[in-house]
């Protein structure tokens, strides 16, 4: 009768110890998406001076700039989760951003700007600091995946109503390229 109880109580153990890792890890990713968040805020809040620096010099790309501009509400709308939409959303806006920065290249005053040149460094910083949010997010993630996945903690999970998470994924073939070096003289 005590060996029931022993092993009663070491499966009990066993149990708590399984939903606390899934509750640790689970909290974790909360976190780790909180510090993406952060970052996409941030980002957000540059793209209105980036927009009216670039407008000052090339006010007739009137297109581009509205793209960001559509870009950056779409995404502002959608945030909240890491989940498909706002991921396509955030890719959407970092490609039209790289538009605005294309155009730099064809206005040497706009280059010559501190402030842009000011902006662009804020943005390069941010684009650091979501890049590796996004790794330690998607880390995370892998990490609760693999337990939510895994047997026996499996079983733990679906009674508790842990499930797996999406990771934080490139969606745009845009993001995947390579940028082009261009040389003065070539």
């Amino acid at each position: 009768m005590i060996w029931v109880g022993l092993v009663l109580l070491a499966v009990g153990i066993y149990l708590a110890y399984i939903y606390n890792r899934l509750v640790a890890l689970g909290r974790r990713a909360d976190g780790a998406w909180a510090d993406i968040d952060a970052q996409l805020k941030r980002r957000h809040d540059l793209v209105p001076a980036l927009v009216e620096t670039v407008k000052g010099y090339a006010s007739h790309e009137r297109s581009t700039l509205e793209e960001v501009v559509s870009r950056r509400t779409v995404a502002q709308q959608i945030s909240g989760g890491p989940d498909g939409a706002a991921q396509q959303a955030e890719n959407g806006l970092a490609v039209a951003m790289r538009g605005l920065f294309a155009l730099a290249e064809d206005y040497p005053d706009l280059r010559a700007s501190e402030r842009f040149g000011s902006l662009q460094l804020q943005l390069a910083e941010i684009e650091d600091a979501l890049q590796a949010a996004r790794r330690y997010y998607n880390a995370v993630v892998r990490d609760l995946n693999t337990l939510v996945a895994s047997f026996p903690t499996l079983v733990v999970a679906g009674m508790f109503g842990f499930g797996r998470r999406d990771f934080f994924e490139l969606d745009s073939p845009l993001e995947r390229q390579v940028p082009e070096a261009k040389f003065d003289g070539e």
